[in-house]
């Protein structure tokens, strides 16, 4: 391969000023992220653009704070503290959107640095687990640096790349970081069976955001019939009903039979499965969260987590608080999407309290909480103790709904304060 070059090398193109984008998920390339950091003492002010990473993010240490700054679209764990400390910047904005920041050059690139397969006969990688906006970003980026590893799943969709494309080229063959699903809680279960059992209909589209409980209500479908995937991401638990015969994606009007997604995140089994599977197809995620997509698949059922839902039905997802946490991600793509859909269905999956006891569905939300998906898109709202519809229904309404779904321990406040505040009798 031509331009194949030592990662130290590779990064020599990163300017002081410069803005460099880092691949998505699982893919971030690990050797070009540490070949990168290492740069610091030469660097002032390198902004680095990114989605959720997993794995290591030197260029977020103190050390190194006058070099790098990143600039999350999604806060995770491995920049969370750097926000918090003022040393990293959120860009909220809906995952749809991501793409057209980037082709628009509002958001203008100097340099993309991916994990991409071998190149094919004909001369085309793959990006694998992670297109999203990460197709986006090497369209327009000035400089395209590809880390190419053999471990990387060739996935079909737009996540081809012709090696022409790559500036500058390294050589890799670590291991894909793999996320393995976290034990279900008695909590997590019970919610799972009250979606399963109640919201999801035979023929249904899927789209699960990331945590527990989507897992969990994947590992409740087994008895369904006839379900098609189109989502912003998926893990394991589509496979079993893949191998099950439960997803066939037979009645999907939008790419039927096919498992439509932007990015994976799971285990090599789920890398392995999706390795060169023309059943799945990793798309731009300009057009898997475009709510005109979204909405011609028929019953479509959007599974979305939250951190605190208030009395009238406002979604708070992205942070505690002041505290910035994750970021808007798809939520709210799916959500209208789902809306639109003919028999669709969009829901707030959430436990009754947090950790430490304190509810969440609350009286208003907390002092600097934003608001992701607001009291006019909501329809419903799942706790381990029941399902609350709000579409179509009045705050008074939404209120006792909602206190009926909260911790017993908490209803007392709650009904006090919707009697008093909201008129709730």
């Amino acid at each position: 391969m031509q331009n194949l070059v030592s990662p130290a090398e590779a990064v020599k193109v990163i300017e002081s000023g410069d803005r460099v984008f880092i691949h998505s998920a699982c893919a971030a390339p690990k050797l070009l992220i540490q070949a990168m950091t290492n740069r610091a003492a030469e660097l002032k002010n390198v902004e680095i653009v990114q989605l959720h990473t997993e794995g290591p993010a030197p260029y977020t240490d103190e050390k190194v704070k006058d070099s790098f700054r990143v600039n999350a679209l999604f806060i995770g764990g491995n920049v969370r503290r750097a926000v918090w400390e003022g040393r990293a910047d959120y860009i909220p904005i809906f995952l749809s959107e991501v793409p057209i920041l980037f082709r628009s050059r509002r958001l203008p690139l100097n340099v993309a640095m991916v994990q991409v397969s071998p190149p094919d006969r004909h001369g085309f990688c793959s990006l694998g687990i992670s297109v999203d906006a990460t197709r986006a970003a090497v369209e327009v980026a000035d400089h395209v640096i590809a880390q190419i590893n053999p471990q990387m799943p060739r996935t079909h969709g737009d996540g081809l790349v012709h090696i022409s494309k790559f500036d500058s080229m390294v050589e890799s063959n670590e291991a894909i970081p793999e996320i393995f699903p976290a034990e279900q809680t008695a909590i997590e279960i019970a919610i799972a069976k009250l979606i399963s059992q109640n919201l999801v209909e035979d023929r249904a589209t899927l789209q699960m955001g990331i945590g527990a409980i989507p897992d969990a209500v994947l590992a409740q479908l087994g008895g369904h019939k006839d379900l098609g995937i189109h989502t912003e991401m998926f893990a394991e638990g589509v496979i079993d009903l893949v191998e099950k015969g439960v997803i066939t994606g037979k009645y999907k009007k939008v790419h039927p039979g096919i498992i439509v997604t932007g990015f994976l995140m799971g285990t090599r089994r789920l890398y392995d499965f999706v390795d060169d599977n023309p059943l799945v197809r990793a798309l731009d995620i300009e057009y898997v969260n475009d709510v005109h997509i979204i909405r011609r698949n028929p019953r479509v059922t959007a599974i979305n987590s939250a951190i605190e839902v208030d009395l009238t039905g406002q979604v708070s997802s992205d942070s505690i608080g002041t505290k910035f946490y994750s970021g808007v991600g798809g939520q709210m793509d799916f959500i209208r999407g789902a809306s639109l859909s003919q028999g669709g269905k969009p829901i707030i999956a959430l436990p009754s309290v947090t950790s430490k006891g304190v509810s969440r569905i609350s009286k208003f939300l907390n002092q600097g909480a934003g608001v992701v998906t607001t009291r006019a898109h909501v329809h419903y709202v799942v706790t381990e103790y029941g399902i609350a519809e709000l579409y179509g229904k009045n705050i008074r309404q939404r209120a006792k709904n909602l206190i009926e779904i909260a911790h017993p321990d908490h209803r007392e406040e709650l009904d006090k304060y919707a009697f008093e505040v909201l008129k709730v009798h």
